[in-house]
C-alpha cells in the first residue's frame, strides 16, 4: 500500500507543500486546519498518508475516520481521535473528564453538550504540551453528526495550539461546519502527470489505443489510473462512473482470494473501528484461519493489519461490504456483536445485532430503544433517530412499532432531517391510531411544515390546530397547549405574524381553561378585543402565580415587549439565563443571551450587549448552528453603523425569516432617522410595521411617526400615532407613555408633549430614548427661536448619546448644536469601540476577576487563546495588566453574569 500511495502522489507538489506548511506552523505553536476535498480516488487518502509519513520528527500522529456502514453512533470518530490521548484524561478537571467519559459511552449520565468539545480541546492540548500533534481524519463525509460538530469546533480553536488537523472529504457530500473551514480541492492530474503515473504501473501491458481511452475515462483520477488497467486489460471496460469502475476492480481482486480471506475482508468492512483484537475474536467465531486469511488479504494489497485494520482505500472497504451476500454480512455482524464487550460498547453491540437480524425481533428492538436513550443523553440525536428507526422496523408489537416510529420521527426532526422525518410519519397508518397518537402525528407534521419553508406558515398551523381539535374532548389542557405551541413555533422559525391571526381565531373555540385568564385567553382577547382589553389580561397571565410562560419563553419575551414592560422582560431574561446555565439546554441559554443583548441595547449598555452576543455566537458555533442575528441588528442600528446594518439586512433576507426581516426593517428605519435621511427611514418603517409583529410593530411605529413628519406625510404620521397610542395607553408604563408623548409632540407641536416625554422617560431605565427625547425637544426649541434653551437640551442630548454610543444620533445632535452657534464637544471615548464582540466579553469577565480558564469555559476556547486575546485587549486599550482592566469604568461585573 505504501508504494501505491507514493506513486499516486505524482503531480501533487502544490498540495504537499500546503500540507507541510500547515504542519511546520503547528510545530511553531501556530495551529491550523485544512480540509482536502475531491472525488473518490482523486488522491486525498494518499496525501494524508504522505503527511503522516513525512511529518517532522517529534510530532505525535493520531488518526480517525468516518464510517459508511456504521450507524450514527454519537462521538464515534471523536473517540477514535482521542483514544491515543486518553492518558492525559486525569489532567482535565472533573466536569470535562466526566463529559468525555459519558460522551464516549464509558460512563453513565448526560454530558453537558457544551463541555464535550471543550473537553476534547483540553485533552488534545494537554497531549500536545510536550510534542506537537498531527490529527488526520479520513472519510470526513461519513463522520457521525456529533463528531463532525465536535471536530469542527476543535478545528476552529487551535490557532494558538501546537496542533495541525487535516481532513479528507468527498466534494459532493458537503458537511455542515467542515465546509466553513480552510479547504483545498484536489483535482485530477494533468495529462502529462497522468501518463507518467500510468507508465509506472508494471502489472499489465496496454496498447496505445487502450491507454488513450483509459486516460480519457480516468480524467486524471490517480486511483482509476492505477486500478483500471488491472480490471480492463486490452479491452476497455464499458463506460460507467469512475467510483463504480474502481469498486469493480477491487471486487475482481477479492474474487481471486481464498474463501477465508474474503470472509475476513467482509468482517473487517463491517467493523469501522479497525480494532484487530475485536476483528480476530470475531474471525475465530466464524472459524476463520486468521493467520492464513490475514496473510492472503494483505498480499492482495487491499488491506493492512497493524495497530488497526486499514483498507487501501474507502472504496475497497465499500466493495468488500456491498459485494458480500446478505447472509455473509449478517454473519459478520453477528460475530462482531458476540465479540464486542457490552461493558464498554453496548450501543455498538446493539447496532451489530440489529444488522444481523433478518425479521422482527422484539428483544433486539428493545436493546436498540435503550441505545437510542443513551445516545440522546450523550448528545447523539442523529444516532438516536437511527436506532429508533431500526427498532421500529424490528418491532413485533404494532403499538410499540408506532411509538418507536413516532419517536424516530421526532428525533430525526431534532437532528435536522425534515424529509426523513416526514417519510417516517408517512409510514404510519393513521386510521389505526388512538386519538393521542394521531394528535402527535399532526403535531410533528406541523413542526416539519413550519421548518420546511414559507409554505409552512400555512400548513404548519393547520396541522397543529388539527391536533388541538382532536384533543379537545380527550385532553383539554393539551389541546390548549397546542394553540400556544403553534404560536411559539411561529416565533422560533420567524413567521409569527402569518400564524397569529389564524391560530387565535381558531382558539376561540378551544376547551375552557382550568384557570382564567390563561395565556391563550389573554392572546385571544388581545386579538379580538384590542389592546385596552387584551393587555391587562396578558399582564395577569404573565405575572400570576402560575408562570406558564416558562413553557413558551420565546413568546413570553415578545409579550413582555408588547406590554412595554422592561422590568418583566428583565425577569424573564434572568430566568432564561439561569435555567439555560443550570440545564445546559442550548436553545434556552442562546435565547436567554440574545434577550440579554436586546435588553442591554434598550437600556444603553452596549458593552454588555456585545459580551452577550459573543457568548451566544460561541454556543451556536459549539452546537453547529448559525448565530442569532437580531441582537446584532438592534445593536448596529442604535450605534448608527450604516454598512453593518445594511449587511445584516441582506443576511436576514437570505435566511428567509419573516420576523428577522421585520427586525432588519426596524433597524434600517432607526439608522436612517439617526442619519436624518428621512425618506429612506419612512420606507423602512412602513415595511417594519406592515406584518403586524408583536413588539416589533410597537417599537417601529414611533420611527414611522418621526420619519413621516419629517417628510411632510402628515396623514401617515397621524395613522401611525393612533396605532401607537392604542398600544401604549393600556400598557401604562413610563416607557410606553414617554415614547407616545414624544411621537405625539412631533405632530402636535406642543411643548407640553415634549416635556411629558422627558418626564416619563426620566423615570424609565432607557437612556437612549431619553437622550432622543432631549434631541427632539432641542430641535423644536431651535426652530421656535429659543436658541439658549435649545442649546441646553441639545448639549444634554449630545453628551448622553455620545456616552451611550448612538453615533448617528450624536452627529445629528452635533449638527443641531452648530445651528445654534455652539460647537459640540468631542465625543466621549468608549472602550468598546476598540474591541471585537469576543474581546468585549473577555474584558468584562477578566475585569470581574475571572481567570483565563473560567473565561475559556464560557467562550469554548482554550486558556491560551484567552491569553492571546488579552494581549490584544491590553494593546488596544493602552494598558498592561488585569488590574488596570479592573479599574476601567463600566467593566466590573460578576463572572456569573453576562
Amino acid at each position: 500500500m505504501a508504494s501505491t500511495s507514493s506513486r499516486s502522489l505524482v503531480g501533487r507538489r502544490d498540495e504537499i507543500d500546503r500540507l507541510l506548511a500547515l504542519v511546520r506552523a503547528a510545530g511553531r505553536g501556530e495551529g491550523g486546519v485544512l480540509v482536502l476535498r475531491g472525488e473518490p480516488g482523486i488522491g486525498k487518502s494518499a496525501l494524508l498518508d504522505h503527511v503522516e509519513r513525512t511529518a517532522p520528527e517529534g510530532f505525535q500522529l493520531i488518526h480517525a475516520s468516518g464510517s459508511e456502514f456504521e450507524g450514527e453512533l454519537p462521538f464515534a470518530a471523536l473517540h477514535q481521535l482521542c483514544v491515543p490521548a486518553l492518558a492525559h484524561l486525569d489532567s482535565l478537571s472533573a466536569p470535562y473528564r466526566d463529559s468525555l467519559l459519558v460522551a464516549f459511552g464509558l460512563a453513565d449520565g448526560a454530558p453537558d453538550p457544551f463541555r464535550v468539545g471543550l473537553a476534547a480541546l483540553e485533552l488534545l492540548t494537554a497531549a500536545a504540551g510536550k510534542r506537537p500533534l498531527l490529527c488526520v481524519v479520513d472519510d470526513a463525509h461519513w463522520l457521525d453528526t456529533a463528531s463532525a460538530r465536535a471536530l469542527t469546533f476543535l478545528a476552529r480553536r487551535i490557532a494558538a495550539e501546537p496542533i495541525a488537523m487535516v481532513f479528507a472529504a468527498r466534494d459532493q457530500d458537503p458537511i455542515r461546519g467542515l465546509d466553513e473551514l480552510p479547504g483545498l480541492t484536489v483535482t485530477g492530474l494533468s495529462d502529462a502527470h497522468a501518463r507518467a503515473l500510468l507508465a509506472e504501473e508494471k502489472t499489465v501491458t496496454l496498447d496505445e489505443r487502450v491507454r488513450d481511452r483509459l486516460l480519457a475515462e480516468a480524467r486524471g483520477n490517480p486511483l482509476a489510473l492505477i486500478e483500471l488497467p488491472k480490471a480492463g486489460g486490452f479491452a476497455p471496460p464499458a463506460p460507467s462512473p469512475i467510483a463504480s469502475r474502481i469498486e469493480r476492480s477491487f471486487r475482481a481482486r477479492m474474487a481471486e482470494l481464498p474463501p477465508d480471506a474474503r470472509r475476513l475482508l467482509i468482517l473487517a468492512s463491517a467493523d469501522p473501528t479497525g480494532d484487530p483484537g475485536l476483528l480476530w475474536a470475531a474471525a475465530r467465531r466464524l472459524d476463520i484461519d486468521v493467520a492464513a486469511a490475514s496473510a492472503a488479504a494483505e498480499a492482495s494489497g487491499l488491506i493492512l493489519f497493524g495497530t488497526r485494520a486499514r483498507f487501501c482505500h474507502p472504496l475497497a472497504r465499500s466493495a468488500a461490504y456491498l459485494a458480500a451476500e446478505p447472509e455473509r454480512r449478517q454473519a459478520a455482524h453477528r460475530a462482531l456483536a458476540e465479540a464486542t464487550d457490552p461493558g464498554t460498547a453496548r450501543d455498538r453491540q446493539a447496532w451489530h445485532r440489529a444488522q444481523a437480524t433478518i425479521g422482527p425481533d422484539e428483544q433486539v428492538a428493545a436493546e436498540l430503544e435503550l441505545s437510542a436513550s443513551r445516545a440522546q443523553a450523550r448528545g447523539g440525536v442523529a444516532a438516536a433517530a437511527a436506532f429508533l428507526e431500526r427498532a421500529a422496523a424490528l418491532s413485533l408489537d404494532p403499538g410499540k412499532q408506532i411509538e418507536r416510529t413516532l419517536a424516530a420521527a421526532r428525533t430525526t426532526l431534532e437532528a435536522g432531517g425534515t424529509e426523513a422525518a416526514a417519510d417516517l410519519l408517512a409510514s404510519i397508518d393513521t386510521d389505526k391510531l388512538e386519538v393521542p397518537q394521531h394528535a402527535s402525528v399532526d403535531l410533528l407534521r406541523g413542526r416539519i411544515a413550519f421548518v420546511q419553508g414559507a409554505d409552512g406558515a400555512v400548513r404548519g398551523p393547520e396541522l397543529i390546530l388539527g391536533a388541538a381539535r382532536r384533543l379537545a374532548t380527550v385532553d383539554p389542557e393539551r389541546s390548549r397547549e397546542c394553540f400556544i405551541a403553534a404560536l411559539e413555533m411561529g416565533l422560533v422559525v420567524g413567521r409569527a405574524a402569518g400564524v397569529l391571526d389564524r391560530v387565535l381565531d381558531a382558539a376561540r373555540s378551544a376547551p375552557a381553561a382550568s384557570r382564567t385568564p390563561d395565556l391563550l385567553d389573554a392572546l385571544v382577547r388581545l386579538n379580538t378585543e384590542g389592546h385596552h382589553t387584551g393587555l391587562p389580561a396578558l399582564r395577569q397571565a404573565l405575572t400570576g402565580d402560575d408562570a406558564g410562560w416558562t413553557r413558551t419563553p420565546a413568546l413570553a419575551t415578545v409579550l413582555a415587549g408588547e406590554l412595554w414592560d422592561i422590568g418583566l422582560h428583565a425577569t424573564i431574561v434572568d430566568w432564561l439565563v439561569r435555567t439555560g446555565r443550570d440545564t445546559g439546554a442550548p436553545m434556552t441559554i442562546r435565547l436567554g443571551l440574545s434577550q440579554v443583548a436586546l435588553h442591554a441595547v434598550l437600556t444603553g449598555d452596549f458593552g454588555r450587549a456585545m459580551a452577550a452576543i459573543a457568548e451566544e455566537e460561541a454556543i451556536a458555533d459549539a452546537v453547529g448552528d448559525p448565530p442569532q442575528l437580531y441582537p446584532r441588528v438592534h445593536l448596529a442600528a442604535l450605534r448608527g453603523r450604516r454598512q453593518e446594518v445594511l449587511h445584516l439586512s441582506v443576511e436576514a433576507t437570505k435566511r428567509g425569516n419573516g420576523q428577522l426581516t421585520a427586525n432588519a426593517h426596524w433597524a434600517t428605519a432607526v439608522l436612517y432617522n439617526g442619519l436624518a435621511e428621512y425618506p429612506a427611514a419612512l420606507e423602512a418603517a412602513k415595511r417594519a410595521v406592515a406584518s403586524g409583529d408583536l413588539f416589533l410593530t410597537g417599537i417601529a411605529l414611533p420611527e414611522l411617526v418621526e420619519a413621516a413628519v419629517r417628510c411632510g406625510e402628515e396623514a401617515v404620521a397621524r395613522s401611525a400615532l393612533e396605532s401607537l397610542t392604542q398600544r401604549t395607553e393600556p400598557a401604562g408604563t413610563a416607557f410606553a407613555l414617554g415614547v407616545e408623548a414624544g411621537a405625539r409632540a412631533l405632530l402636535s407641536d406642543a411643548e407640553d408633549d415634549y416635556l411629558e416625554s422627558l418626564e416619563q422617560l426620566t423615570n424609565s431605565p432607557l437612556p437612549a430614548h431619553l437622550a432622543r427625547a432631549h434631541l427632539r425637544y432641542g430641535e423644536w426649541l431651535r426652530r421656535a427661536g429659543r436658541r439658549r434653551d435649545a442649546r441646553e437640551h441639545l448639549r444634554t442630548a449630545h453628551e448622553q448619546l455620545s456616552k451611550i454610543g448612538l453615533e448617528a444620533f450624536t452627529r445629528r445632535a452635533a449638527d443641531e448644536l452648530r445651528a445654534t452657534g455652539e460647537v459640540a464637544r468631542s465625543r466621549s471615548e468608549r472602550f468598546y469601540d476598540h474591541l471585537t464582540m469576543q474581546e468585549m466579553h473577555i474584558a468584562r469577565q477578566v475585569a470581574a476577576g475571572a481567570t483565563s480558564k473560567e473565561v475559556a469555559t464560557r467562550l469554548f476556547v482554550s486558556p491560551r487563546t484567552v491569553d492571546a486575546h488579552l494581549r490584544n485587549i491590553f494593546r488596544k486599550l493602552g494598558i498592561t495588566s488585569r488590574r488596570q482592566l479592573r479599574d476601567m469604568p463600566d467593566l466590573g461585573e460578576s463572572p456569573a453574569q453576562v
